[in-house]
């Protein structure tokens, strides 16, 4: 049986890791390794880790350099055939999303499945701000600023033994460079599942200012040059804008 590792990190995330957490224990799918990865919570983050302790099977709270710094940590203590990454301000949105992506990577033969992903009010989950339905992945969609949504996306471990973990030298861009360099740059085999995975909370790391969007846009740039790739003169420009779609799709 195909085993899935499912790494969450957090730091003072007292009032969503819960719900984190739950999501993942209530999963129908029988073989997870769930790992949690905390960067010393000041807050009652630990606490709620601790009732629910028998249904993490690796655990480590110490200082780390931040959150690609704590997701390589968790990659590094997987041993699952499949990782994904689901944060503490995210959870999955009913209890077969495992079983289906599992699914679909036996059908696919696929090296990564990603599907689509709605944004939520932070205090209220039941309220979606954006639906991002991301579609069936082909290769020039990159160019015209495309990425999946990473916290849908999972990917077999052999090809991040193979191509690397997630680039630390990117504060905020990390995730995009890696989904880059792995199906644009290396042309992984890619397979989207057309179905709602994650609900992503409001305010999360990835969208809590305007000035982090404008350092995330940078990092795009550096992602393209490390990988000594050439976007389109356009591409960074449309990525930010491509999003905007996403408040009007129901």
């Amino acid at each position: 049986m195909i085993k899935v590792s499912i790494i969450t990190v957090c730091l003072n995330n007292a009032d969503t890791i819960e719900s984190t957490i739950k999501s993942i224990q209530s999963q129908t799918y029988p073989s997870i390794e769930y790992i949690v990865v905390d960067g010393v919570s000041t807050d009652t983050t630990l606490t709620i880790i601790e009732k629910y302790k028998q249904g993490i099977v690796k655990f480590i709270s110490e200082k780390d350099k931040g959150i690609y710094y704590a997701i390589n940590k968790g990659i590094e203590m997987a041993t699952g055939d499949i990782i994904g990454i689901l944060h503490a301000d995210d959870f999955y949105v009913n209890n077969e999303i495992i079983e289906k992506l599992v699914d679909s990577f036996e059908k696919s033969g696929a090296d990564c499945v990603y599907g689509d992903l709605q944004y939520v009010e932070r205090n209220n989950p039941d309220k979606v701000t954006r639906n991002w339905i991301a579609g069936t992945y082909q290769k020039d969609l990159f160019l015209k600023g495309w990425m999946p949504p990473h916290p849908t996306f999972f990917i077999k471990r052999d090809c991040i033994e193979k191509y690397g973990n997630y680039n630390t030298t990117l504060s905020v861009a990390a995730d995009y460079e890696f989904m880059l360099r792995m199906i644009y740059k290396h042309q992984i085999k890619v397979c989207y599942l057309p179905d709602l995975l994650v609900k992503m909370r409001t305010g999360g790391a990835s969208n809590k200012s305007f000035m982090r969007r404008i350092k995330n846009n940078l990092e795009d740039r550096k992602a393209w040059k490390i990988n000594h790739l050439k976007p389109s003169f356009f591409t960074l420009f449309i990525k930010p804008l491509s999003k905007i779609g996403q408040f009007f799709k129901g």
